[in-house]
């Protein structure tokens, strides 16, 4: 599984990082898709061996304690949690 591509309006390259089984990745994905922007996913837990661990190494970049969800916008910010206005913001 690599990442999965969520289609919808262009507001830069947005990649979420999450678990398949995180709450809080849920609403983040539900949230993007209501926003109705183009985004890519990988739910983490999902991944195995070497795909795993690229997306490991990547998260870590943005999020040393690796935690999900983790929103990286452009290549330049990272939101990490579920922070609803945070991303409104990033995202309008």
């Amino acid at each position: 599984m690599a990442k999965i591509k969520v289609d919808g309006a262009a507001k830069g390259d947005i990649m979420l990082f999450a678990l398949s089984t995180c709450v809080w990745c849920g609403k983040t994905k539900k949230l993007l898709g209501e926003l109705g922007v183009a985004y890519s996913y990988e739910d983490v837990d999902l991944l195995q061996g070497d795909q795993r661990s690229s997306a490991v190494k990547e998260l870590t970049q943005w999020n040393p304690a690796s935690s999900f969800p983790t929103l990286v916008l452009n290549g330049e910010q990272a939101i990490v949690g579920f922070k609803e206005e945070e991303i409104r913001q990033a995202l309008k």
